[in-house]
């Protein structure tokens, strides 16, 4: 099996366990609340911080269009979609079942300005300049080509739009570290290689014309703007 097919059996998998996947990622559950104390290794003050802070690129009045990959179930985004209803949103997953969950939510909150589909970060299926921003909330880690996956995201991008988003790095803690080059690789939900901080600064500074990023604890969060 191929990595990308691995990435896809993993997200499938984790889709018919949305719940407990959300609880994790939401930190709303028992078992969300453990792993991100000594798995992720966040403090509660700096998980809060780390939510405060991971939907900052899109303004609060935002009225264009915009692509988040991957959109996984949503459950960190489509609470921002509920409050943005003159934007035209597209949400893009390579795993169905994801998507499903996805779908479900999108339609319980009413979304009608969010359209999601199936497809390849690699291979985006969008022309070039399409969006006015690129949202991609945890991706990069997963993704197998980080560099095309980068690429085709910055050319949907319109010039002057906004590429923001999160991603785990490492170098920051040592637990998480050895969290993530064990189970998080060896299922399948990461794909190595992995950048630090300076050289996630390093890949995106290449294709953006500015670029803000900060890490809590082992994630970083950026605001990038194309030229």
């Amino acid at each position: 099996m191929n990595r990308k097919a691995e990435i896809h059996a993993a997200y499938e998998h984790l889709g018919t366990h949305a719940a407990h996947y959300d609880g994790m990622m939401t930190g709303t559950s028992v078992f969300g609340c453990l792993a991100l104390r000594f798995l992720w290794q966040f403090s509660k003050e700096e998980y809060a911080s780390y939510m405060a802070h991971l939907l900052a690129g899109v303004p609060h009045d935002f009225a264009g269009s915009l692509l988040e990959v991957p959109v996984g179930t949503g459950s960190l985004t489509m609470p921002l979609y509920q409050t943005l209803p003159r934007a035209k949103i597209t949400c893009l997953d390579y795993s169905g079942k994801m998507l499903d969950v996805a779908r479900k939510l999108a339609g319980e909150m009413n979304l009608s300005n969010v359209v999601l589909q199936q497809g390849d970060v690699g291979a985006l299926p969008f022309g070039d300049g399409t969006f006015d921003h690129v949202l991609t909330v945890n991706g990069l880690h997963a993704f197998p080509h980080k560099d095309a996956a980068l690429d085709e995201m910055c050319r949907v991008l319109a010039p002057g739009g906004i590429f923001s988003g999160s991603c785990y790095v490492r170098g920051e803690r040592s637990v998480t570290d050895i969290f993530v080059r064990t189970f998080c690789t060896w299922r399948g939900f990461f794909t190595p290689p992995y950048d630090t901080a300076y050289s996630l600064r390093s890949r995106l500074a290449a294709r953006y014309e500015s670029v803000h990023l900060h890490t809590i604890g082992s994630f970083a969060e950026f605001i990038c703007k194309k030229k």
